[in-house]
């Protein structure tokens, strides 16, 4: 898809936004920050990891936004018998006794990791390679993946038994760590009227993978002024304990600081922030927009704010 400047771009990824927000939301009720999140992910070529208790929507969330992308989708069901060569393939004899490569279901646009902390380590790892190179080596030959490529996945909070928790390296290359809270009394009595009769809504396709990479190109293009780079990166280091960038709170506080790719992700996330919200340049609060999902999941809190019960979130709040 092409556009005769960037400005008239930048116009019709404000206008396909809109569309895909109501589009998705006659489906999927009273989330629309969640959802916000996820556009934001797949536009800055990120991937998602969505925390939520069980009935949150988090499955249907993703499979009503791939709808309404015209985009190939997938889902893989993690499990602790799941094997590495279940997502990604193998190699099997054919009819002439020859190897042949059968592509397993992460060749697709859309993943949806499904339960991603109920399978083993091993298994985990196997999407590693996928999210960072958007390749997967089998048997000493690599195999590029159609891009776009985005892994949304899904995880329980609440359940510990039988789970592996994500490893650092692997959460590090998520995006977004999107909590998804309980709905409000009101969005819970649509939710309960449109999902108890025989009509069910559906989404619509409403943009193509030409235009999304047509939009990530153009995210890329935005220009951010120093001011904003050097506060992303200035908030990145307050999160880096017994550094010279460090704040009373983080020496207080938290055991490990997040690293580079945060910076990176709060930069492309601003640029991304204040395309949706219809301006060519993103400033402080686009970063501050963007930064709790972001940071989320790469600092690690101490024994101390552990026992006097204080939050990721809380601490992120005090150092913006």
């Amino acid at each position: 898809m092409t556009f005769s400047n960037e400005v008239e771009a930048a116009n019709a990824m404000k206008a396909s936004f809109k569309a895909l927000q109501a589009e998705i939301g006659k489906v999927i009720v009273g989330q629309d920050e969640v959802v916000k999140q996820v556009l934001t992910a797949i536009f800055c070529q990120g991937h998602c990891l969505l925390v939520g208790v069980p009935g949150l929507a988090k499955t249907l969330l993703i499979q009503t936004i791939s709808s309404a992308l015209d985009l190939n989708f997938n889902r893989i069901q993690f499990t602790p018998d799941l094997m590495p060569s279940d997502i990604l393939g193998s190699e099997t004899l054919d009819t002439n006794r020859n190897f042949k490569f059968v592509k397993g279901p992460i060749f697709s646009n859309i993943i949806l990791a499904d339960e991603i902390n109920r399978t083993p380590p091993k298994t985990q790892a196997a999407l590693l390679e996928s999210m960072q190179e958007y390749s997967v080596t089998i048997a000493g030959q690599r195999y590029a993946l159609e891009r776009p490529f985005f892994v949304l996945a899904t995880q329980n909070p609440i359940e510990q038994e039988g789970t592996y928790p994500l490893p650092e390296a692997q959460l590090d290359r998520f995006m977004f760590n999107i909590l998804l809270d309980y709905p409000s009394y009101e969005a819970e009595v649509q939710i309960v009227k449109a999902t108890t009769t025989h009509s069910r809504p559906t989404a619509n396709k409403i943009i193509s993978a030409e235009e999304i990479k047509a939009f990530q190109d153009l995210v890329r293009k935005v220009p951010v002024p120093d001011n904003v780079i050097e506060y992303a990166v200035r908030l990145v280091h307050k999160t880096r304990p017994r550094t010279s960038g460090a704040v009373a709170d983080t020496n207080q506080y938290l055991e490990w600081g997040a690293g580079p790719r945060a910076s990176q992700y709060l930069v492309l996330g601003a640029k991304c922030n204040a395309l949706l919200a219809g301006k060519y340049s993103p400033d402080i609060e686009d970063v501050q927009a963007v930064a709790t999902p972001i940071l989320r999941h790469r600092i690690v809190r101490n024994f101390k704010a552990e026992a006097e019960e204080v939050s990721v979130d809380e601490i992120i709040k005090k150092l913006l």
